[in-house]
């Protein structure tokens, strides 16, 4: 792997960390303000027990991304992390919401994307059967 995608690579991977382990803590806390919070969620419509569910599956997609080895866990956390996010851009778009609110899901999702396209052939399922 060339040494412009590793750091291409962790570059993403740590944003992508810091974005959703930041909007985890909002979630797990049930804060009212911040990216994903109560307030955010009650007016995209899902209930509040959906904090929850997003907090620790995003904690656990994060662990899975960081540790070594498990290359169908890793799939299966970025696949994760681009339905929430997808998700959340299409929930902000079923409210007509302003662009505004769109800056913080998408910007999760390129990170996501670009984290998973330039990962490491040991942290690819390919890797597994060479």
């Amino acid at each position: 792997m060339p040494k412009r995608n590793k750091i291409i690579y962790w570059i993403a991977t740590i944003w992508l960390a810091l974005g959703m382990i930041s909007t985890a803590i909002v979630q797990l806390l049930k804060q009212k303000a911040g990216a994903g919070g109560l307030d955010s969620i009650t007016h995209l419509g899902y209930p509040t027990y959906f904090l929850t569910i997003l907090g620790i599956w995003k904690v656990l997609g994060l662990v899975a991304v960081f540790i070594p080895k498990l290359p169908l866990l890793k799939e299966w956390a970025y696949a994760g992390f681009f339905f929430a996010m997808s998700g959340a851009v299409f929930s902000h778009l079923a409210v007509r919401d302003s662009a505004k609110e769109f800056f913080g899901p998408i910007l999760l999702l390129v990170l996501t994307v670009v984290s998973w396209y330039f990962r490491p052939n040991d942290r690819k399922i390919s890797s597994v059967n060479q």
